[in-house]
């Protein structure tokens, strides 16, 4: 499946890569992660000549809270669960990642490399351990209220995969990601998607198999990555970094080399203004792609 990635839209580049790649037919559009200004979508539907279909995932949901309160009702236990598991995740990892930046700041270049690779290790094995707990509390939900054994939810899945097999192409755009996987996981996007896909800022990071969240430049100072949860899977071996020079602390190489060797073997994607990337049905990046390399340094791919 082809996917294209896009830099913020800010500035929008949207409307000529859709012109140039997709010049017929209509386009799917996913704007839940707008959550209640999803239907605000005037100037994307501009972008996109008017040729927009807003699958309005967000809406649906919205639909099932109302009309299927025995499912809302379990969505609301899952969710604390996962909030509480999340927790206990980032007070472990906060511990691990001290230790793995105690390390990489202690002298000695004899076994210093051996135990910071112990420690990142470490911290690797903590997140895939986190993913598997959410995913089986996940399943236990979906085992327990199966959405396709649902009147409410299995028509709009149905729905919404007659709106995907028309359309040229989808083009999904950016705020909550959570409110936006969570849309996306309920409505089977995943299993319905013929269409190539565009993306940027959010829906980016929703279409990986793992969701990482970063923000090294919060409020209350720099935060740690974070295994978010899971993405859609259509993009695969990447870890989308929206906005990275406003939200990593690119310059300090340490700390990004830490990030690169957690995250690998997937490559860590810079996408920033005015980005484009065209991801072959290979899952190969094309040359020009920036990423973060495993000293810390941003790297541009060069062709094979």
């Amino acid at each position: 499946m082809k996917v294209t990635l896009l830099g913020p839209q800010r500035r929008p580049t949207l409307e000529g890569v859709v012109a140039a790649l997709y010049p017929e037919g209509p386009i799917a559009t996913i704007t839940a992660g707008w959550q209640e200004r999803e239907g605000d979508d005037a100037e994307l539907g501009r972008l996109l000549a008017s040729r927009d279909v807003n699958l309005r995932l967000h809406a649906r949901w919205l639909d099932v809270q109302e009309r299927d309160p025995e499912f809302a009702a379990g969505e609301r236990r899952l969710a604390g669960l996962l909030g509480e598991l999340q927790d206990l995740y980032l007070l472990r990892l906060d511990h691990a990642l001290q230790a793995v930046y105690a390390v990489a700041r202690r002298g000695g270049d004899r076994l210093r490399p051996g135990v910071l690779a112990e420690a990142i290790e470490t911290v690797r094995e903590l997140d895939a351990a986190h993913l598997l707990r959410a995913g089986a509390l996940r399943g236990e939900f979906y085992q327990g209220l199966a959405p396709h054994d649902r009147a409410v939810i299995a028509g709009h899945r149905a729905e919404v995969a007659g709106l995907l097999g028309d359309a040229a192409a989808l083009v999904m755009a950016g705020g909550h990601v959570g409110v936006l996987a969570d849309a996306l996981h309920l409505f089977n996007v995943a299993a319905a998607l013929r269409c190539p896909v565009i993306a940027w800022s959010a829906g980016a990071m929703a279409l990986a198999e793992r969701i990482v969240l970063f923000h090294d430049r919060s409020a209350h100072g720099p935060g740690h990555p974070e295994i978010f949860g899971s993405g859609l899977s259509v993009l695969h071996g990447a870890v989308p970094l929206p906005h990275a020079r406003a939200r990593l602390l690119l310059d300090d190489t340490p700390r990004m080399a830490v990030f690169a060797r957690r995250f690998a073997p997937a490559r860590c994607v810079l996408l920033e203004n005015g980005t484009r990337l065209d991801v072959g049905s290979d899952g190969d990046f094309p040359p020009g792609a920036r990423v973060l390399a495993t000293d810390g340094h941003v790297t541009t791919l060069e062709a094979a």
